[in-house]
Order: C-alpha cells, then structure tokens, then sequence
C-alpha cells in the first residue's frame, strides 16, 4: 500500500485540499518514502515509530496528519474552544524555529484556522505568556522550556491535548531531557496519539517508547542511512601533519576551488575559533557558530546563511551541559565570568544542535577538518548536503592519530561490496607547495592567547546587541540585517599580504580554475552577498574543478599526498 501510494502522489492520501495546496506550493510533487509509508498510518489515528535518515522529510511526515487531525477537529464542531491541541517537543531551539517555520508553510491556506508557536531559549518565560495567553493550537518547543511553562500554569496540556509528536527522539535522550519528558508526562491526558520519530533507533529509545507509545506501528523505510554515491560524493584524504590541514583548507578556499557553500566542522569550540581566525588572515569570511550564544544570535547566524550572506560556517559538535536543562532554566542560563585572560565559563545551551536537526540551505559541501568521534556523528555532519533531491560533496581530512576512527567510519559504511564509500581524494601536496610559508605564517598568528581573546570579545559582542540594542532592534528590524556574523575579529595581527595570492604562487596546474583574488561581489540591499537560493558556480561535485585541473599533470596514487 505504501508503495502505491509513493507513486500516486500526496493527493490519494485523505489530505485536507488546504493541505495540499501548500504541499503544491513548497513544491513537493513525490512523497518521500518516509511520508508516503507514516502518513496513513497516522492519520489512521495509529501510534507510530519512525525511522529514517536526516533529510528524508520526516517534518512533514508527521506535520501533515498532525494539521489534518486538528483540522477536522474544528471543522466536526465549529463551536469547539480554543486550546492546545497538538505538543512537538524537539531538542534544540534551533530545530525548534525551523520545525515551527515548515508547519506553519503547511498551514498557510488555513492560517487563520491553525495556530503554532514555538517555545524555546530565546525569549524570555514572561515574553511568551503572551503568545501562550491565545492558546495556539501547536506548540513545539524543547521539552525544559515546555515543563518551565507547565510548572509556570502558563500552558495546560491536560485538558485537550490530541497529539504528541517527539522529533529527533535520540537526541532529546542524549542532551539530557529524559526526565523532563518524563515529568511531561504526568500533565499529559490519558489518551492521546503519540508520533516518534528519530534518525536513528538505539536500546536507550526503548524505556521512551514504553511510556508514550501503546501499540505502535514501527515504520523503517528501506532506505541507506546516507544518500547513493550519485547524489553524495564521499572523500578522504589522508594529512601528514596538522598544518598540512590547514594549507590544504587554505588553497580550497582562497584559490576558490571549493564552489558553493560549505560547513566546516572541528571537534572543539577551540578548533572552531582557531580555523575561523585563520581564515580571517586570507580574507575568507567565514562565522563560528557558537554554542554558548544565545538561541536567538545562533538562529540569525543559520537564516543569515541560509540567505546567501556569507559562504562558510565553522561548527562544532560540543553539545549539551553537564547539568540537567532545567537547572539552567531557573537560573536564567547566565555564566560565570572565567578568570583574568580566559572567556567566561557560559555553559553550552543545552537546546544548541549543529551536525543534525537543522536545516542549512544549499549546502554544497561538508569538511570535516577534523575527524568525527564515532559513527552516527559523521552521518549527522555529512547529512548537512545532499538533502532532498540535491547533490553534494563531504571530505574529511585525517590525521595519522586520527586513521583509526576513520577506519571506523568506512567499515560501517562500506558499499555491499566492501569496498569504501569514502574514496580518496587524489592530489599532489607538491602542486600548493607554493602557499606553505603564508600558511605558517598565518597559523603563527593564530596563538592560544589570540583564541582567547577572539571567544572574549565575541561574547562582548553579545551582550551589546543583546542588552542596548534588543529595543532597538525590536523597533527597527530592517536594521537587524545589517548586524552581519562573520564580521572578523581580528584578536591575532592580521597581515595583510596573505590576502592578496600572486599569480606565481597559483599552481600552473590549477591557473585555468584557480580565482584567488575576486572582484568583490555587489550586496543587494540588506546586506546579501548573493541572491539566496542561487546555484553556486559550476555544477556538479563542488570539488570537481580541483581533480579534473590535475588531469595530465600526473595522477597521484589512491591514499598518498
């Protein structure tokens, strides 16, 4: 049946005909597998566990029978009271604003009739009485900030709530709000339909399942955990040494052979702010999205890149305080000032999520600088691109004290052939043996004391736009546009002849493809640098013009540099 459905098309599911309006609208012409096999089921009234992979559409697999129930609620009997009538607890605020964002895309031929707002860390409890006052018909929110409301008597689940949806379930378990789930609970109705859904399905899920679920159907689409090698290409290369690292990063960037924008991922905040700066010594903008910044600074960082604003974000996967999440709700989340020279001792927002979850936006390209700590975190980063029908680039670079974990990763997800799917990247170090000495010289400039100083002043940074400007802003918003996050720091000495890459120093086997000093591009107003949506240059495998410029200038051998 599901089957059938899949090649038929949304309309043959029951949907409201509003409902398919907007699917038409957001251009959704094939139900991907997971909705075509998790909508009827739940709009069946069926509890349902899902499974698939991040990008798969799982939003609207549950967004959409989620509307329609309440749709039908209101239509049965027009005189039904306002009330909360449909909970989606996610774990990130982040995440939270997007999910928020694409229901409320489904709802818009019937906004009038259908209410979501979303409940996460950045507002203030008192800001969102208010909006809470209306009794929207959905609320999403992270499950600490949903108990602080329900503790506060500003929200009341039990008297009407219909649905439970829990998004990303693994990951509300692994930062920490398992027991404010469970608290949930307990001001939650006796019955109501509970939809779970997660990219992954562990032996820790299964305790959660036990308490929100009641005879579920489980629905597990055949579908690989990553995209086929012909939509995601999967790289490897192999470094000698730490500044081979980065003067390889410095030649993809500078001589602009990486087309298209990219997430660059580090295994520290550190590393994050290290990279960052040293780009910031070729002129590359790039932002460093940081954990310990408030949700709201974080999500204008992600819209402003999703808008074109700037081409590379460097994250990191540090996630998740040591204390429980409702702990920092009560006290406001503040940290505590670090000692003299060192940033503030902020704890990481526990709703902050970067390698899974959110939806970054014509993602041409995921680098791991630095190799993931297991599995499932590599899935997560590279899950970033290739999303949809769209194609896309991941390479990882590798340490000789890293090549165990990338071993790791290739055997789990070897073809069914053995064989790697994460082919080597093939280059001659030697072909950008001319940028090496500006690539020491900038990671001379790049000191400890400089990282320091640059998490310092950005959290200073911080608390100026936050605290004098937030009223400002609130009465301006077309300003907020102009509040750009890749703006650089410039804690190290910046010399400025590393911005400036002479012809001689491009490689003649590169010099066709290589275009080191760009004409600065003209900003729409606003602030864009390009329009968003807009193809990146070239087609295809955004590092495709790097290996088909080394073609007759001798191949160099799977694995070697």
């Amino acid at each position: 049946m599901a089957a059938e459905v899949e090649e038929k098309g949304f309309e043959h599911m029951g949907l409201d005909g509003r409902l398919l309006r907007a699917v038409a609208e957001l251009g959704w012409a094939v139900p991907t597998a997971i909705r075509a096999r998790a909508i009827p089921l739940a709009l069946e009234g069926r509890d349902v566990l899902a499974r698939a992979r991040t990008g798969s559409g799982k939003t609207g697999a549950y967004g959409l029978p989620l509307l329609h129930k309440l749709l039908g609620i209101k239509e049965a009997s027009p005189a039904v009271p306002q009330a909360v009538r449909a909970l989606v607890l996610v774990p990130s605020a982040e995440l939270a604003r997007q999910v928020g964002h694409t229901l409320r895309r489904l709802a818009a031929f019937c906004a009038r009739r259908l209410r979501v707002a979303e409940l996460c860390g950045h507002s203030d409890l008192a800001d969102q009485r208010p909006v809470l006052m209306e009794q929207p018909d959905v609320v999403v929110g992270t499950p600490g900030r949903v108990l602080a409301h329900v503790a506060g008597h500003s929200l009341a689940l039990r008297p009407c709530l219909e649905l439970l949806v829990l998004d990303e379930a693994d990951l509300l378990l692994s930062f920490g709000f398992g027991d404010d789930i469970r608290a949930l609970l307990c001001h939650l109705p006796k019955i109501y339909q509970t939809l779970l859904v997660s990219a992954t399905l562990n032996p820790e899920l299964e305790a959660l399942q036990e308490l929100v679920l009641h005879n579920p159907v489980q629905v597990v689409p055949p579908e690989p955990r990553l995209p086929g090698r012909a939509q995601l290409q999967q790289f490897q290369l192999r470094c000698g040494s730490e500044e081979d690292k980065f003067l390889l990063l410095a030649a993809l960037l500078k001589l602009r052979l990486l087309r298209g924008r990219a997430l660059l991922f580090t295994g520290s905040l550190a590393r994050a702010f290290r990279l960052k700066l040293f780009l910031e010594q070729f002129g590359i903008a790039a932002c460093a999205l940081n954990p310990q910044l408030p949700a709201r600074s974080r999500c204008h960082v992600i819209a402003q890149f999703n808008r074109g604003l700037y081409d590379f974000i460097v994250a990191t996967d540090e996630e998740g305080p040591a204390e429980p999440p409702r702990h920092r709700l009560a006290r406001g989340g503040h940290g505590q000032g670090g000692r003299r020279g060192q940033p503030p001792q902020c704890p990481q927002d526990p709703e902050f999520g970067v390698s899974r979850g959110i939806d970054f936006q014509n993602v041409a390209a995921v680098i791991n600088f630095d190799v993931p700590n297991s599995v499932e975190t590599y899935i997560h980063r590279v899950g970033r691109t290739a999303r949809g029908d769209s194609p896309g680039t991941a390479l990882t670079l590798a340490l000789p004290d890293e090549l165990e974990g990338l071993r790791r990763i290739e055997d789990a997800l070897a073809a069914e052939d053995g064989q790697s799917l994460l082919q080597p990247y093939e280059f001659r170090m030697e072909e950008i043996e001319t940028l090496r000495y500006r690539c020491r010289d900038a990671m001379r400039a790049v000191t400890k004391q400089a990282v320091r100083e640059a998490r310092l002043r950005e959290l200073r940074q911080e608390l100026l736009n936050c605290e004098k400007l937030k009223v400002y802003f609130e009465d301006n918003p077309r300003d907020l546009q102009a509040l750009r996050h890749d703006r650089p720091l410039h804690p190290a000495s910046v010399q400025p002849h590393l911005r400036h890459v002479p012809d001689y120093l491009v490689p003649p086997s590169l010099r066709g493809v290589a275009d080191p000093n760009p004409k600065k591009r003209k900003c729409p107003r606003g602030g864009g640098a390009r329009r968003a949506g807009s193809k990146p240059r070239g087609s295809g495998n955004p590092l495709q013009s790097f290996r088909f410029a080394r073609r007759g200038h001798g191949r160099a051998r799977p694995g070697t540099n």
